[in-house]
């Protein structure tokens, strides 16, 4: 049903409505004028005259004159307007009864009654009143005052009920006019009150549902599902409302029909009066007007149903064909960019493999793309709206499916092709290769001999044999049978095998002929000699005369020169053999050298490969929505934690170094010179060991996921995720194993430096990352490792403490406990850590290391040998304030520690000396003409460089090696280094210097000592701030970084300083003195007598110079 029609019939139940109910007359409602009417001064009981004229009434009414003419007015207007057309068209009889009122009062009535009563009159019946008097009084005046009455009707006065009988038949009057008519006027008004209300119900109803029509159809269908099905169930949700407000209209008029037709049921034989019937008749009709809105409606509701939900699955089916379109467009792309050549067999196989995963994947699309179509065609029997647009899209999907498939087809066609190539190319290469074997291995000593000249021609023979099945027949058919896969490369690469085919014939021919030459030797004639005559006699002591006279003879000058002749044949067949010999083991080297270039290219090209399924097959899988359902929560947003820089790996390797190395397979000698240029990219590998902890904890948690189990059974893989995580841990170390092979074969080669460096700088590398790997494992230092400098060495060590001044307890412990420590050694400090064994498998068995204690190493000196174990040496601090023995687990572990600490120390002293000569020359430019007190200083300053430069030269001695860089700046102020940081320029003979008590010599304490208060005491301080003093000359001003001496306190809270770098003295205050040198600590250790847990250390550094001109000379030789 259009929306023109409904709306019409809607509005005809509107209009009919209002005809029923009369109200397009007079629109009042019982309700409006219900208190007017409960006053009673008039009723309409339902009667009826002779002639069907309605009959209204006028009750006695005390107060009837007072009655408000408003009043008055609604309610007959009100009662004249609820009888029929028809019936009012008789006219209404009009009942007065004034049996009880006075003539006055008739008269007022009647007046009044003539005066506003709206409707037709057909007879007006005064029952007039009862008294004698009052009824001769109204006889009199009703005829001399009958003109006064304006009616024209006749008004007929009646004395009593009998006769108002003639005129209206009893059954039509009321009990109280002697009638037997049932009325209530309450019941009346109720029922009055709720027919209309119905009625207006109705109409509303009727109102609402044309509104909710007009919404309906003026609603836009919109583009998406979800606002579709939105609209769809915001329209159902509002229709099951106004079905629910109908049903309950309906309710509420058979309720009302069932109240009037109620003394029908109790009585069966009881007549409903006119009144009842209309108003029996008036209901019904609004209950049939009711259910034909409702059938207008629902009828109008199942065309806007149908349409919304068509919509709906127009809407879907769009959506659904979007989705399948970009599915289909997404692997149709991945399909065209699908390789169909692979650079190996087994590279071919991933391909087909990765071909089948992508096929059974796409068939569930393919399923669903067709299913699609199905639901589009029925959708089109089904008469839908949007014919036009769902066609065309099945023909789309059909051809989308259809061209997929052949496209795949195609794929896998070529992908065979390239499969069975790959195999006649490695299968040729193998027989090539085990050829190479073949000769490399046939010893050139045997092949000396006929026989095992003849046993090797054999073996060759029988092999080459074998090469019908195995080698490439004809170039040219091959490039005619594999046309279709056959691109550039791929032609190159069947090139170059049949090439080495060729060679490796070409050597087999050459070792062929040369087996056939050494096979075919004979045994060498034996030369006849002459007998001697038989008259010489023989002697059996030939006497030296007779033996020369003997050789003198002609035969024996014939003997020597055949003789001559043969030892120069066989030295000349000699010379030949070894020159023959020399060539063939170049020759085998070379032919090694090939193979494992070889095996370096094709295990790099299987692990480009493994690196690429890992990627593809786990790594891209998890941004794939299909496959988000699988990971598991902890998995989520954890692809850079599980797999690290792997993809950056990949792409160095694939992008790069595997094209790098596979130009060296002509050159197998200068792969070394590959490897060190690329040398810098490899340092990706140190990330990568770093974060592999990481990924095996997490690992480890999630290796149950469903994501893993899928992927790895979509690539059909025997080994699990994790073993593939550890390729390139295994490939960067392969790597120098594979260097020294082909080093081994290349001494006499161009390129074997190249080769020895790149060993070396590969073991550097895998050195740097098992470095990281212990490095990122301390725990407890609060500073930046990175301050420290390079890490040079680390290892673990037994340790022994000897401090000087500490307690004589400790020292015994000390000698006979060693604590076991991890160290190390950084270019400016080394480290002392407690190693700790962590429970578990894998990286979380590796262990952690507890940071102790750190020395820097500006301060450090070393003694090279210990009496008594050739594994010990020392490193002591602060001119053997403290002295630490280390024992290592070797003695060629403990040089190569000793080696390098020298190589720091000795390296600290070059930046010393020549901080030292900068500030000399910087001090002559300032002060021309130098003291005494300078000179000496520069005296000093020599020779004590120069004392140091013999000790470092005798590196044996008991103090052993030293480094006098403490003067410089340390960086021993960033947290993490060691509170007990002393000068070198402590002397050791003050014996009111005492060594820090702190429990170092436990193996298993934690070396960290209490603080009591600072005071300020006599001792050598680091300035750390500007002095801001002004005043006379007494005052010393000092800046950040001078070394200062106190010298002793003056009163009033003054202290004498001496600032040793300006050579300068003066006085300061206390207060100043302790925002100045800060926490600075000196060298002269004095106890606090406040402090009940420890002592306050406060050190001093000092300048090179100052260094040399206080220190260095008091130092022992």
């Amino acid at each position: 049903m259009a929306l023109e029609e409904m709306v019409r019939r809607l509005n005809a139940v509107s209009q009919n409505t209002d005809e029923i109910m009369y109200q397009d007359i007079a629109p009042l409602f019982a309700a409006d004028i219900k208190d007017e009417l409960k006053k009673q001064f008039a009723y309409l009981s339902g009667g009826r005259g002779h002639d069907g004229g309605p009959v209204i009434t006028f009750p006695h009414y005390p107060g009837f004159s007072e009655i408000p003419a408003k009043e008055f007015q609604n309610v007959l207007s009100y009662l004249t307007s609820l009888p029929s057309l028809q019936d009012t068209g008789i006219g209404f009889i009009l009942v007065i009864d004034r049996r009880q009122d006075k003539w006055v009062s008739v008269k007022a009535s009647i007046l009044k009654i003539a005066a506003s009563f709206p409707g037709n009159l057909q007879l007006v019946l005064v029952l007039r009143p009862t008294g004698l008097m009052q009824r001769t009084l109204a006889e009199i005046s009703f005829k001399f005052n009958k003109d006064e009455f304006k009616m024209k009707v006749p008004i007929i006065m009646l004395s009593s009920v009998a006769e108002l009988q003639s005129y209206i038949d009893k059954p039509q009057l009321t009990e109280d006019l002697g009638g037997a008519l049932d009325y209530n006027h309450n019941d009346w008004i109720a029922q009055r009150i709720a027919i209309e209300r119905f009625a207006l119900m109705v109409k509303h109803t009727a109102q609402l549902l044309q509104a909710f029509g007009t919404t309906l159809a003026e609603t836009e269908l919109p583009n998406d599902v979800q606002s579709t099905f939105s609209i769809l169930s915001e329209h159902t949700e509002k229709k099951g409302k106004m079905k629910e407000d109908i049903t309950l209209v309906l309710e509420e008029g058979n309720s009302i029909l069932e109240n009037i037709r109620k003394p029908l049921t109790k009585n069966p034989e009881y007549i409903l009066s006119q009144d009842q019937l209309d108003n029996e008749t008036t209901v019904q009709r609004l209950l049939d007007q009711l259910k034909e809105t409702e059938a207008a409606f629902d009828e109008f509701w199942a065309k806007h149903q149908q349409k919304l939900e068509q919509c709906l699955q127009l809407r879907n089916f769009e959506q659904i064909f979007r989705e399948v379109k970009a599915i289909l467009d997404l692997e149709s792309e991945r399909l065209s960019a699908f390789a169909v050549v692979g650079n190996s067999f087994t590279h071919v196989q991933h391909l087909l493999n990765d071909l089948a995963i992508l096929e059974e994947k796409s068939n569930e699309t393919i399923n669903k793309a067709r299913a699609l179509s199905l639901e589009g065609n029925q959708l089109i029997e089904n008469k839908h709206y949007a014919v036009d647009s769902i066609l065309p899209k099945c023909n789309e999907l059909q051809q989308l499916c259809d061209t997929f498939i052949s496209e795949l087809c195609k794929k896998r066609n070529l992908l065979q092709q390239s499969l069975e190539l790959h195999r006649r190319l490695e299968k040729s290469m193998k027989w090539c290769d085990d050829g190479i074997y073949l000769l490399a291995s046939q010893p050139v000593d045997k092949c000396q001999t006929q026989d095992g000249a003849e046993l090797a021609l054999q073996e060759i023979e029988k092999f080459l044999d074998t090469g019908s099945e195995n080698k490439i027949q004809e170039i040219n058919e091959v490039y005619k049978e594999f046309e279709n896969v056959l691109d550039p490369e791929l032609k190159e690469h069947v090139q170059k095998i049949f090439q080495k085919q060729e060679d490796m014939e070409e050597m087999f021919q050459k070792r062929k002929a040369s087996l056939k030459r050494l096979a075919a030797k004979q045994a060498r004639p034996v030369q006849p000699v002459a007998p001697r005559p038989e008259a010489v006699p023989k002697s059996p002591c030939p006497s030296p005369g007779l033996r020369r006279s003997s050789e003198s003879a002609p035969e024996s000058h014939m003997m020597k020169r055949e003789s001559l002749k043969r030892a120069k044949s066989e030295r000349s067949d000699s010379q030949q053999s070894k020159s023959g010999s020399v060539m063939e083991d170049e020759e085998n080297l070379a032919i090694l050298r090939k193979h494992v270039m070889n095996e370096v290219i094709e295990t790099e090209r299987a692990y480009v490969e493994e690196l690429f399924c890992v990627l593809e097959g786990y790594a891209t899988e998890m941004d794939n929505p299909l496959m988000t359902h699988l990971i598991s929560p902890a998995l989520q947003n954890k692809k850079d934690v599980l797999f690290g820089n792997m993809e950056e790996i990949y792409h160095f390797h694939n992008r790069i170094f595997l094209r790098e190395l596979e130009n060296c397979i002509d050159q197998p000698e200068l792969v070394g010179k590959c490897f060190l240029e690329r040398m810098g990219d490899f340092q990706i590998y140190e990330k990568y060991c770093q974060n592999k902890p990481r990924s095996e904890s997490l690992w480890r948690q999630c290796s149950d996921c469903a994501f893993f189990q899928e992927c790895q059974k979509k690539l059909d893989h025997k080994l699990s995720l994790d073993s593939y995580l550890l390729k390139p841990v295994q490939r960067i170390t392969k790597y120098q194993l594979l260097l020294k092979e082909m080093l081994k074969y290349s001494k006499n080669c161009e390129g074997a430096k190249d080769l020895q460096e790149a060993v070396a700088s590969i073991l550097g590398i895998l050195k740097a990352v098992n470095d990281s790997m212990h490095l990122i494992a301390i725990t407890g230092y609060d500073g930046n490792l990175n301050d420290l400098g390079k890490l040079l060495m680390q290892g673990s060590f037994s340790v022994w403490t000897d401090h000087k001044k500490g307690h004589a307890k400790v020292k015994d412990l000390a000698r006979f406990k060693p604590m076991q420590r991890h160290l190390f050694l950084h270019e400016k400090a080394v480290l002392f850590c407690k190693k700790r064994e962590e429970n578990g498998e894998g990286y979380e068995k590796a262990p952690s290391y507890s940071y102790k204690q750190s020395l820097n190493m500006t301060a450090v000196g070393i003694t090279e040998n210990v009496k008594g174990d050739v594994k010990k040496f020392e490193i002591w601090y602060n001119a053997r304030e403290e002295v630490y023995i280390i024992q290592a687990p070797t003695p060629e572990i403990k040089t190569i520690w000793v080696n390098e600490i020298r190589k720091v120390l000795t390296s600290q002293l070059e930046a010393c000396k020549e901080a030292s000569q900068h500030r000399t020359l910087e001090q002559t430019a300032s002060f021309p003409l130098p003291t005494s007190s300078n000179m000496s200083s520069s005296k000093n300053q020599a020779k004590n460089v120069k004392k140091l430069e013999e000790r470092k030269i005798d590196p044996t001695s008991p103090e052993g090696y030293t480094n006098t860089t403490s003067g410089m700046k340390n960086p021993d102020k960033s947290k993490g280094w060691t509170k007990t940081s002393y000068s070198l320029d402590a002397s050791e003979d003050n014996e009111e210097w005492s060594s820090p008590e702190e429990p170092l010599n436990s193996s298993d304490a934690e070396e960290e000592g209490g603080a009591g208060p600072m005071k300020l005491v006599p001792g050598k301080y680091t300035v750390v701030a500007d002095s801001d003093e002004k005043g006379g000359p007494e005052v010393l001003a000092v800046k950040s970084g001078d070394l200062v001496e106190l010298l002793h306190e003056e009163e009033e809270g003054l202290w004498f300083v001496k600032n040793l770098t300006t050579i300068k003295e003066g006085l300061i205050l206390a207060s100043n003195l302790l925002t100045l040198i800060g926490n600075s600590k000196s060298a002269q250790s004095l106890s606090s007598s406040e402090s009940g847990t420890g002592s306050t250390f406060l050190s001093s550094s000092s300048s090179c110079s100052e260094h040399y001109n206080t220190t260095l000379s008091d130092m022992k030789g």
